[in-house]
């Protein structure tokens, strides 16, 4: 079984966790009022559980430039949220119409469809508004930049893009061309975020940028690839979600096409393409280069 146990790397995904989410306790409005059923809903789809990976990837790249504390935090709840946003409207009857999500009922089941279009709209929404308060940046330009970025990866040719494509997958002959354009959109493009979002906070430039936004797109793709071989090989107990779905719904993944064992060659030689963009940043990015072989062999 892969575990995290007191590796490094397992220490540095505990204490980011532990960092957002109390930063998300203190950002996302507790209930009240007449309307406090959404902030119910929020806060029952935020405090979930799981990685806390998107978060993790922000405090990281933060720290390659020695970015800490309150800046750092405030963007990963940010991308936290935007995340659990997506996930609460993927899992309606109209999208994925999944009833499981991280081992318990998904938003939309534990309160209702209309509740759960809401609480994702709000969490959306409030994603903006953390990443433009004067508390995550003193720097209004920094904090456009980080706006306008997370606007980009989550939208209509980002995230909601790949989202689309995913939609009309069923039944379609997607090759590994297309699989991939649609994984660095719909997955891809918030890890991407994710890690520029360090550079963004440190004012480091396009050069950095763009290495850690590499390092995000195979990471990314690394992460699918895993995700879809969980797909076919492990149960709904170990996952906390259903599995084999896109084998029922007829879509193509990089396992369908490549095979279990090619899937998994695929992923490793991607994770040496990824590892090696981390390199100008030695020690620092010890967490990040370690999380590679750990998704390469994850089992939920």
């Amino acid at each position: 079984m892969n575990t995290l146990g007191g590796s490094g790397l397992g220490a540095a995904m505990d204490a980011a966790a532990k960092g957002v989410e109390a930063t998300l306790e203190g950002l996302l409005p507790k209930p009240h009022g007449l309307h406090g059923r959404i902030h119910e809903a929020m806060r029952y789809a935020t405090f979930a559980g799981g990685k806390r990976l998107r978060p993790f990837l922000v405090l990281q790249c933060a720290g390659l430039f020695d970015v800490t504390g309150t800046p750092a935090l405030r963007t990963a709840a940010a991308i936290e949220v935007l995340h659990t946003y997506s996930l609460v409207h993927d899992d309606l009857p109209c999208m994925d119409d999944d009833d499981l999500r991280r081992g318990r009922p998904t938003t939309h089941k534990a309160f209702d469809e209309a509740t759960a279009v809401l609480a994702g709209d709000a969490l959306l929404t409030v994603a903006f508004e953390i990443l433009a308060g004067a508390q995550t940046h003193p720097s209004a330009e920094v904090r456009c930049q980080l706006v306008a970025r997370l606007a980009e990866a989550a939208g209509c040719n980002g995230m909601i893009g790949g989202q689309m494509i995913d939609m009309v997958a069923s039944g379609s002959h997607f090759g590994a061309e297309e699989v991939i354009e649609l994984q660095r959109l719909k997955t891809g493009q918030l890890f991407e975020f994710s890690c520029e979002a360090g550079a963004i906070l440190a004012e480091a430039g396009p050069e950095h940028q763009g290495r850690l936004r590499r390092y995000a797109r195979d990471m990314g793709l690394i992460f699918q690839i895993t995700d879809d071989l969980l797909d076919v090989t492990s149960t709904a107990e170990k996952t906390g979600k259903a599995v084999g779905k896109d084998r029922e719904h007829g879509k193509a993944t990089l396992v369908s096409i490549y095979g279990v064992e090619g899937a998994r060659a695929e992923a490793e030689k991607i994770a040496a393409r990824a590892a090696a963009e981390l390199a100008p940043y030695g020690a620092k990015a010890a967490a990040l280069r370690d999380l590679l072989p750990f998704l390469l062999t994850r089992d939920a």
